[in-house]
């Protein structure tokens, strides 16, 4: 039964995080980071430029509007 509870959460620990879900990921909006126009996320996601750090862990992230990688199209989107 630990095994099995352990295993599910390094799954969620990895997956959730990263933004590699099914739908996305959004980010976190916290003030601080808001008021720069950007999000929060555990580590910026391709098409994202770091910023500064938001509550210790979680990265501040602006969204690239020039020379974006062709990685941070989303795949569904034309």
């Amino acid at each position: 039964m630990n095994l099995h509870l352990s295993a599910l959460l390094l799954l969620l620990v990895i997956l959730l995080p990263s933004g590699k879900g099914m739908f996305g990921n959004d980010g976190v909006k916290v003030r601080t980071c808001t008021s720069r126009k950007a999000v929060c996320f555990f580590g910026c996601p391709p098409g994202y430029q770091w910023i500064a750090f938001c509550h210790n862990i979680l990265s501040c992230c602006k969204n690239m509007t020039r020379f974006q990688p062709p990685q941070a199209k989303e795949p569904w989107s034309h």
